[in-house]
């Protein structure tokens, strides 16, 4: 009898009957992987609300937010913010014939390769800038300029990875997700972490901006902005009332799985997602809305600018300010998508350098003018750099390859001494003499200016405790006030 009926064919409504939560399950996974945003915002095996609730950090902080320009491709110190002389001395001549040439992205040596822009001093400390910054150079009595960084990778990807998470490699937290692990948020109806899309996707794509083995809330959300920063933020329904009353059912149909299974927490971490995005209809329309800003201040942004390039990273200017008066610890700026590619000039250098710079050059120094008159840059960290910077030779006739060992960086605001010039390159701007400087002790100061102990600041994953400094980093106490 047992024997024919494990011969017998299994009937369609049979068949349903067992395979319908196998359906539900690819329902199931389905949500988890399309969630608002294209992210999931909120940790596994942990309670949601507690995830951004502000902490206690180790020592009285100097910083309560930092706002991190990122200037995707690597832009040449030597023609912005590095004068060197003997380059205009040596213009066409061999550069093996004058130093050791280290290989290079594509090893296509050109000649020596003055600067297309004068330097000249500013301000009251004689910081030296390039005309490539006409706005940024009013501003260098703010600024503590970093001469002397290094990197450890030549190549985009590495390098990128390396900038923001502290390694080379794919699929570490970044540096926005250890801060906000370490300080949670002071608003509850915005992420914590936050990147700007400026319309390019880096080298390395989003992984730069991810939580790693942290729990999944302190991956950044990426906005853009514009009156439409994330897909879905306008509710559709008519009235607010439909809206909550269709969340609550979705509430209680995911509860009831949890009854059914116990903990689960990518359902957890759905139910708090939403509840984030629910609460985001509010806060974000607001949050971008820029009609209470006068015009004197959009024009200090460079808002109405005849370039829309400087108007668009003016408006992501403009929107860092108005987060970080909202609370937002970590905000990332992505650069614009102008004519030229990046910073990553390989050839054309005078053309797209000159319209990269053109398009951040009055936003940022508007930035750090509208935080300094409003009492914000006492406690904002502001944070400039690139991946690495370029050869002092030509790559080609016209362009400069990639070089890590040696670049120039600048931050700003809380807790730095501005007017100051740290470390010091050859006379080439091809490697560092002075005070060599590592992205491990960038990340150290960073943390260090937000109240963190770097060394102190790890989280257990994979049998040891792990840092995003590794076993390196100093903070850099020569740029600090």
């Amino acid at each position: 009898m047992r024997d024919h009926l494990n011969k017998r064919c299994m009937s369609r409504r049979e068949m349903l009957g067992l395979c319908r939560n196998a359906f539900g399950g690819v329902a199931l996974l389905g949500l988890l992987n399309s969630l608002p945003f294209g992210r999931k915002l909120w940790a596994s095996g942990a309670d949601a609300a507690e995830l951004m609730t502000p902490k206690t950090p180790h020592f009285r902080p100097r910083a309560k937010h930092i706002i991190f320009l990122y200037m995707d491709g690597g832009i040449s110190q030597v023609d912005a913010f590095d004068p060197k002389p003997r380059l205009n001395k040596e213009h066409g001549e061999n550069p093996f014939e004058k130093f050791e040439v280290d290989p290079t992205q594509f090893n296509n040596y050109g000649r020596i390769m003055k600067s297309h822009w004068d330097f000249k001093q500013h301000g009251d400390s004689g910081m030296w800038m390039s005309e490539l910054f006409p706005h940024l150079s009013t501003c260098v009595d703010d600024i503590a300029m970093i001469n002397s960084m290094v990197s450890d990778f030549p190549e985009h990807t590495n390098a990128n990875y390396f900038l923001h998470t502290g390694i080379g490699i794919q699929g570490r937290p970044s540096m926005g997700a250890w801060v906000t692990y370490g300080l949670g948020s002071e608003n509850e109806n915005l992420p914590g972490y936050v990147v700007l899309d400026g319309g390019l996707i880096p080298p390395g794509g989003l992984d730069n901006f991810k939580n790693g083995f942290l729990p999944a809330g302190y991956q950044a959300s990426v906005l853009k902005a514009q009156k439409a920063p994330v897909a879905n933020i306008r509710p559709q329904e008519a009235a607010d009332s439909l809206q909550t009353a269709k969340l609550d059912h979705i509430r209680q149909m995911d509860q009831n799985v949890l009854v059914r299974l116990g903990q689960a927490d990518e359902i957890e971490a759905t139910i708090a997602n939403y509840e984030l995005a629910y609460r985001m209809q509010s806060a974000v329309p607001e949050l971008t809305e820029f009609k209470d800003e006068s015009k004197t201040t959009m024009n200090l942004y460079g808002i109405y600018s005849e370039d829309v390039h400087t108007q668009s990273y003016g408006a992501q200017c403009l929107l860092a300010r108005r987060l970080v008066e909202r609370g937002v610890r970590f905000i990332e700026l992505t650069c614009p998508k102008v004519e030229a590619d990046r910073w990553d000039q390989h050839s054309n250098l005078k053309d797209g350098h000159f319209k990269n710079a053109h398009a951040v050059d009055q936003p940022i120094a508007g930035l750090i003018k509208d935080l300094k008159q409003r009492g914000l840059l006492d406690d904002t960290l502001i944070v400039f750099a690139g991946e690495f910077g370029r050869t002092p030779f030509a790559q080609g006739s016209d362009g400069r390859d990639h070089n890590p060992s040696a670049f120039s960086i600048w931050l700003a605001g809380a807790g730095i001494k501005g007017g100051t010039v740290y470390g010091k390159t050859d006379e080439y701007g091809y490697r560092v003499v002075e005070n060599k400087t590592t992205i491990h002790d960038l990340h150290a100061t960073m943390l260090f200016l937000m109240g963190i102990d770097h060394e102190r600041h790890t989280y257990r994953f994979s049998g040891r405790d792990i840092r995003l400094t590794d076993v390196h980093g100093q903070v850099i106490k020569g740029i600090l006030a």
